[in-house]
């Protein structure tokens, strides 16, 4: 086992990433001034941003939940990876050669890294095995749905030979162990041993956000393939088919940008709708759509303005018809409106775009129906209209579904819909709503209501969490409860001169070149008030020490990094300078950035210089007159304190 990476490498390849690409791949950002950005926050359910990433510092840091970290600390916590996974997988991205202490690179890089390797060995194997003459019956399979080589390859299709070991010893002879391709879901156990998984069927390559293969979906070709029609990888340590979203790689920039995913039923369903032009098409793999997919989606949507959209197709059968019902069961986690898109003669997209080519398949998508008048007709069709009983039964079932409208706006729309629908007065339906709307409405939903966290003036999350103004806490994780969230700026006192304080070590973090090296150096001598920012100033101080940017020979600029103020301060305040780090600044305009960072510094100085022109007053007051040499030595202090503040002002 190889040793430590070099220190010097770790912070190299950190350099050299983007963060914002990084976590651009699982979040949709966008500009929250300059040189902050901002999206949904990854690590736990919202419906505002408050999770803000600034590129230039590479820090991110959710005003939610607490969450703070680097690039690396994303990695880890999002794809559950461990530091040194993390360095070689960017390393990796980025073509550099890492250096481990003892001088050696690693045989392996962790048991994810193995895995995902096995997978994309596994995927190789698979697409050029769909050349070869035993997979004549997957490309005629493709051929008849009208899917020929290039759209394969453009999804990674690939054959499955029918064998029980072909792919086993492949990767085997690649370095593989028996236990990482099990651990992989690439073969499986039997009383003689193990096998391959995949036998003799057609293969699509599952991708997780970033473009790694974590799994596989196999489509059954042989009548004597005793297995299911469909075989997908099983549960491993990087496969969550909860999670997973066929087509999300390739699909999540249109999605981003256009802010629409069409949410379809199957690998060639996909297929389908991106070679028609729907490039935003998804699918589940082997199970229905539930809340984790939809915690993905939104964070790929930037689902929090409400003006996106979020388009299921179903099949026509009973099936559709059930599938649709269990979407609108979770449609509230939505900002984004919903939609249904069913063809009129049931036909999959797959199947429409056999029939009546890629334009059936785009009109299908823009001719979509709002899904709560989807679901409003699915649950009168189960009535007798024709009966005052089936009409009276229809509207207690129906009633709930308006009265539970999210834009209440759309709900004195929807109930003259359903008036007309049940050929009733407008009146007996508005009532039944009103009534309905009193009992659908539980307490749990008003509580939520009432906690929803606000922006502030800086676009951070305000919430009540239960701690005191200004004490610093210890890190969490998801999950934890109120009291136990890390001290969050935003409790901070709200008065100028705390406020003051905060915009300065701001500015100091963010942009030091810009404040420059002799203002930084005054302002860290300032005096503070509010003892929390108090220590993150001395970090900065102890910072520019180290680097030898405060009595050194470096320059402060040079050697302030937001890492080296973390490293200095104790722990419960890291979390402290990580937030002032990412927290966007008033400006939007790049031209009244240097403006803004040296002014709000400056006045941090002045504020100090004004401290202590008030303690020379008050020095040459308790001075006796007849001491001569004192009383002058303040008055000359006083008079080159002005001085100082006049060329602070640029008077």
């Amino acid at each position: 086992m190889a040793g430590r990476i070099r220190q010097s490498d770790v912070e190299e390849v950190k350099a050299r990433t983007n963060i914002a690409d990084i976590i651009g791949e699982h979040v949709s950002l966008k500009s929250a001034g300059v040189g902050s950005m901002k999206g949904l926050c990854p690590f736990h359910d919202e419906r505002s941003p408050s999770f803000h990433v600034t590129p230039q510092r590479g820090f991110y840091h959710c005003f939610g939940c607490g969450e703070s970290g680097d690039v690396y600390t994303f990695l880890q916590r999002m794809d559950h990876v461990s530091f040194t996974e993390a360095v070689e997988r960017l390393a990796g991205r980025i073509g550099f050669e890492l250096h481990y202490e003892d001088g050696g690179p690693a045989a392996d890089h962790g048991n994810r890294a193995r895995l995902l390797a096995a997978n994309q060995a596994a995927a190789e194997f698979f697409v050029e095995r769909l050349t070869s003459p035993e997979a004549e019956v997957g490309r005629r399979f493709l051929g008849e749905r009208g899917f020929d080589a290039a759209a394969a390859a453009h999804f990674g299709v690939g054959f499955a030979p029918k064998s029980w070991d072909a792919l086993t010893d492949h990767l085997k002879a690649k370095g593989f162990t028996t236990e990482e391709l099990s651990a992989a879901g690439l073969v499986s156990q039997g009383d003689r041993g193990v096998y391959d998984r995949f036998r003799g069927r057609l293969i699509w390559p599952i991708r997780d956000v970033t473009g790694q293969t974590v799994g596989f979906g196999a489509r059954k070709l042989l009548e004597d393939d005793p297995g299911p029609k469909y075989l997908n990888t099983p549960e491993t340590a990087i496969y969550h088919k909860a999670q997973v979203l066929y087509g999300l790689d390739i699909a999540k920039r249109d999605i981003a940008k256009t802010h629409r995913v069409v949410v379809v039923e199957g690998y060639t369903d996909v297929m389908a709708c991106h070679l028609a032009g729907v490039t935003t098409a998804i699918a589940t793999c082997g199970t229905s759509f539930g809340v984790d997919h939809i915690k993905v989606l939104r964070r790929v949507l930037g689902d929090d303005s409400g003006v996106g959209e979020v388009v299921f197709t179903f099949d026509g059968d009973a099936a559709g018809q059930k599938a649709a019902m269990r979407a609108f069961a979770e449609e509230k986690r939505f900002a984004a409106q919903t939609f249904v898109a069913v063809a009129p003669d049931g036909l999959d997209p797959c199947d429409l775009r056999l029939a009546r080519g890629d334009g059936a398949v785009r009109t299908l998508i823009e001719t979509k129906t709002p899904m709560f008048e989807f679901v409003i007709r699915h649950t009168l069709s189960r009535f007798d209209l024709e009966t005052v009983e089936g009409r009276v039964a229809a509207l207690r079932a129906a009633a709930p579904i308006v009265a539970d409208l999210r834009d209440p706006a759309l709900r004195p729309g929807y109930t003259r819909e359903l008036a007309r629908m049940l050929g009733m007065e407008l009146g007996e339906v508005a009532r039944a709503v009103r009534s309905a709307e009193g009992r659908e409405r539980a307490p749990s939903d008003r509580v939520e209501g009432a906690r929803a966290s606000r922006p502030d003036r800086d676009g951070a999350a305000r919430r009540d969490d239960g701690g005191g103004p200004d004490r610093p806490g210890g890190s969490r994780g998801p999950g934890a409860a109120p009291s136990e969230r890390p001290f969050s700026i935003v409790q901070l006192p709200n008065d100028p001169a705390t406020r003051l304080e905060r915009d300065a070590l701001q500015a100091m973090l963010q942009y030091p070149e810009a404040v420059g090296d002799d203002l930084l150096r005054q302002g860290v001598d300032c005096r503070f008030g509010n003892p929390t920012l108090a220590v993150v100033r001395d970090g900065i101080a102890s910072a520019m020490t180290a680097g030898g940017g405060a009595g050194g020979s470096g320059t402060a600029t040079a050697t302030l990094t937001v890492d080296r103020v973390v490293a200095e301060v104790p722990a419960p305040f890291a979390s402290i300078v990580q937030q002032l780090a990412v927290l966007p600044v008033p400006q939007r305009d790049d031209t009244e950035l240097t403006a803004y960072v040296r002014g709000v510094v400056s006045g941090l100085v002045d504020r100090e210089l004004l401290r202590q022109k008030q303690e020379l007053l008050g020095r040459l007051q308790r001075t006796d007159p007849g001491d001569r040499t004192t009383f002058a030595a303040i008055q000359r202090a006083l008079v080159d304190l002005e001085r100082e503040r006049r060329a602070l002002r640029g008077d």
